[in-house]
């Protein structure tokens, strides 16, 4: 019996792949047996990002900004040409965006953020799904956040913006129904990251102790991008064939209570 753990031969976009996550993610999935289609804004990004995946891994890297739509579907272009498919789409890019609260926040920064979080992860589902719903097979992980399950202050916007990922996993997995295209999202909690460090910092004007920054974590500790890239490499799997418009949290328990 084959492992369905194993991805061999099967194409995976990762967007925001230069990211502690995407860069995990592309790891575990290139250890896996994924040929992988690296895809972030900046080529230097990219260079390093891939530099860390195993020397057989068939790599391909793109550099696109996932909120302009003729460079989103330029990349899922480019990936089809290269590789003939894609199976996996880890839709995965975002940012932050300003540490403020809502009073505060200016609205051009408030419309950057809805940019890259939710249009791109929309732009991203409007090209991928037709060649995913043409050859009926595929499987789509969006990147949301814990963020996108309960509010949190002076990341509203951001809040806001996940919330609408879960809303547009949901959707997109019931316009997929009768099909083997399946499309999930995952919500991260706590992740050692650049990100976790720029929300903390910005609401407190300065570095907070770890133990201070988990002390409502069940697990207390912060999350590892490996462990997020764990959850994303099922999802993409053949083990995960029955599940689909589905939120899974990774988040040591913090939405537990």
């Amino acid at each position: 019996m084959s492992d369905s753990i194993r991805l061999d031969g099967r194409v995976a976009v990762v967007t925001g792949a230069a990211g502690v996550i995407g860069a995990a993610t592309m790891r575990l999935l290139a250890a896996r047996g994924a040929r992988i289609v690296a895809v972030d804004r900046r080529e230097a990004d990219l260079a390093a990002a891939t530099a860390g995946l195993p020397a057989s891994a068939e790599t391909f890297a793109v550099a696109a900004d996932v909120t302009d739509e003729d460079q989103v579907a330029a990349y899922v272009r480019q990936a089809c040409n290269r590789f003939g498919t894609i199976d996996v789409f880890f839709n995965n890019a975002g940012i932050e965006g300003e540490i403020k609260p809502i009073t505060a926040y200016p609205l051009e920064a408030f419309r950057r953020v809805l940019d890259v979080n939710v249009v791109g992860v929309f732009l991203g589902l409007k090209h991928v799904l037709p060649v995913m719903l043409k050859q009926n097979r595929g499987s789509i992980i969006n990147t949301a956040s814990i963020a996108g399950l309960i509010g949190s202050p002076q990341i509203a916007v951001y809040s806001a913006s996940k919330h609408a990922v879960i809303g547009l996993t949901k959707s997109a997995s019931w316009e997929c129904t009768g099909t083997n295209v399946r499309v999930n999202c995952i919500c991260p909690g706590l992740i050692e990251s650049r990100m976790l460090s720029a929300i903390i910092e910005g609401r407190s004007g300065a570095p907070v102790p770890a133990d201070k920054v988990v002390d409502r974590v069940p697990a207390r500790r912060l999350g590892q991008g490996a462990e997020v890239a764990a959850v994303v490499a099922f999802l993409a799997s053949d083990d995960a064939s029955y599940v689909s418009g589905a939120a899974y949290t990774v988040d040591g328990g913090r939405t537990a209570a």
